[in-house]
C-alpha cells in the first residue's frame, strides 16, 4: 500500500480512492486518519480479491443500478455492496484481519437504502 496525496485526481465531494496498490488522498489530514485510511484499506483488499479491474467493473455497474434504483447519486453510491461493507467496517481495525473472501457480498441489498 502507498499512500499519494493527490489533491487535483480526487473527484470533487471525495477524500480519496483506493486503486491498487495506492491509496489517493485528497488532503495531507487524512494521512492520519485511521478510520478514513482503513476503508480505503478495505477498497484494497476487495481490489485485490477480485483481481482490480473486476473490482472497478462491478463497481461502476453496480452504481448505474443504484443510480436507476434510487434517483439520486448520493444515496446510488452509498449503496454500492463495495461501500456498504467498507461504511460498515470502516471503525473496525481488526476486520481485515478476520475477513473471509466476497464479504461484500453480504451487502447486496435490493430494496433497503441507507
Amino acid at each position: 500500500m502507498f499512500l499519494i496525496v493527490a489533491k487535483y485526481l480526487i473527484p470533487k465531494g471525495y477524500r480519496g480512492m483506493a486503486v491498487f496498490p495506492f491509496i489517493l488522498i485528497k488532503y495531507y489530514k487524512d494521512l492520519v486518519n485511521a478510520v478514513f485510511l482503513n476503508h480505503e484499506k478495505i477498497h484494497l483488499r476487495q481490489q485485490l480479491e477480485m483481481l482490480v479491474i473486476p473490482f472497478f467493473i462491478w463497481y461502476f455497474l453496480e452504481y448505474l443500478i443504484r443510480l436507476i434504483q434510487y434517483k439520486n447519486a448520493a444515496l446510488a453510491y452509498r449503496n454500492i455492496s463495495l461501500e456498504r461493507e467498507a461504511y460498515a467496517k470502516e471503525t473496525d481495525f481488526n476486520y481485515l484481519k478476520n475477513r473471509s473472501f466476497f464479504q461484500f457480498l453480504h451487502y447486496i441489498k435490493i430494496g433497503n437504502k441507507q
